[in-house]
């Protein structure tokens, strides 16, 4: 019999909250991270994003240690891990693992070269772990924007392989001037605060934010047990999606066999909903395909911006808020459907009772995730 694998701890590092607490009322009441910035540092002109601000983080970092020399990421992330290592007081030994996951890490210090070498992400997740004390050697997953989402699915599959028996999972990535001017030669970037779904949607908006979890195979404490995933690459362009949905379908697809249930019993979807045309179109084609679209479904872009790396792990920490308090957000920013497949996005706040829950990612290369949790009882 294949091992049980359970989310047990969750907390979160954004703009509008640096715990899950604050975040939940903050979605709740409908208020958005993302803000006009005028910093010619990141873009010579006034651009939206979700920024967390530096003196709230240094003044929250300085409660935790009063080491010089992390850098902005860094602190956002150990300040994710901390109160969740405090609370659980776990033996950080050889059965318990630390998955650092992130899109472009520590991109920033590339800017200055003083030290070229923090921008490796082994080196990353080396001052990270090492920050906690973990013995074992630390596991990078970076692949894109799922690489939040995709966490978790290595987490499971190495529990269940028997490698481990907890595994602590940060994923974190910020605003900066290499992401920023990344996008904005995509011609991807939104000149109003992002629309999932929307037709008025005009493209991204960035964000940043930290996120960590406890995975287990102890069910004490658990909040949702992790019952399947799935992980196709399409293989279509580099920037662009299949336009079939393929790989996002056959994700979903493979974490349903997994888990031995039907589509039809999933009641609520946290989607990628990233507002640019064709990843929003591509969402709606696969959960047509597989008769999902009656599910409710909504996006946290309006509320966080994109959050590359983070973006999966953060959806799923709040996601798992709504199983827990059977509750479904609005996707801020929607107004009137703007992709050619009918789905059902959450438009209000509203109470509903959620047992099966998925959460699906998308990115860049082609790649696609998808992971189904169930509530525990």
């Amino acid at each position: 019999m294949m091992k049980e694998v359970y989310i047990t701890e969750t907390n979160c590092i954004t703009p509008i909250g640096f715990d899950v607490a604050t975040n939940i009322k903050n979605i709740g009441n409908e208020v958005s991270a993302i803000q006009l910035h005028d910093n010619p540092k990141l873009l010579n002109t006034a651009f939206y994003a979700a920024i967390i601000n530096d003196s709230a983080l240094d003044l929250a970092f300085a409660k935790v240690s009063s080491v010089d020399g992390y850098s902005r990421l860094e602190k956002m992330m150990i300040l994710a891990l901390e109160p969740i290592i405090k609370k659980n007081k776990l033996d950080l030994n050889e059965r318990t693992a630390f998955i650092l996951s992130t899109t472009k890490g520590n991109i920033s210090v590339l800017e200055n070269q003083n030290n070229i070498e923090s921008a490796y992400l082994n080196v990353l997740a080396k001052k990270i772990a090492d920050f906690f004390g973990f013995k074992t050697e630390p596991i990078v997953v970076s692949n894109a924007c799922v690489s939040g989402i995709l966490a978790v699915s290595v987490a499971k599959r190495l529990i269940q392989a028997n490698l481990y028996d907890n595994i602590f999972v940060v994923a974190g990535d910020e605003v900066s001037k290499f992401v920023v001017s990344g996008f904005t030669s995509f011609q991807a970037m939104s000149n109003l605060p992002c629309k999932p779904y929307s037709v008025n949607r005009t493209g991204v908006t960035l964000g940043e934010a930290a996120a960590a979890v406890l995975i287990s195979s102890n069910k004490e404490n658990a909040k949702v047990k992790i019952i399947g995933d799935g992980s196709i690459n399409d293989a279509n362009h580099i920037s662009g999606p299949s336009r079939t949905g393929e790989g996002l379908y056959r994700s979903i697809q493979s974490a349903l066999a997994e888990a031995k249930i039907n589509s039809d019993q999933i009641d609520y979807i946290s989607a990628h909903g990233t507002a640019t045309p064709f990843n929003d179109e591509m969402e709606a084609i696969a959960l047509n395909r597989l008769g999902l679209e009656n599910v409710p479904v909504n996006s946290f872009k309006g509320y966080y911006g994109h959050t590359l790396g983070a973006s999966g792990l953060l959806e799923t920490v709040i996601g798992i808020q709504s199983v827990e308090g059977n509750k479904l957000f609005a996707s801020l920013g929607f107004d009137a459907i703007g992709v050619s497949q009918p789905i059902n996005v959450i438009e209000k706040k509203k109470n509903a009772a959620i047992r099966y829950f998925l959460k699906t990612a998308s990115g860049f290369g082609g790649c696609n995730t998808a992971v189904l949790f169930e509530k525990v009882s």
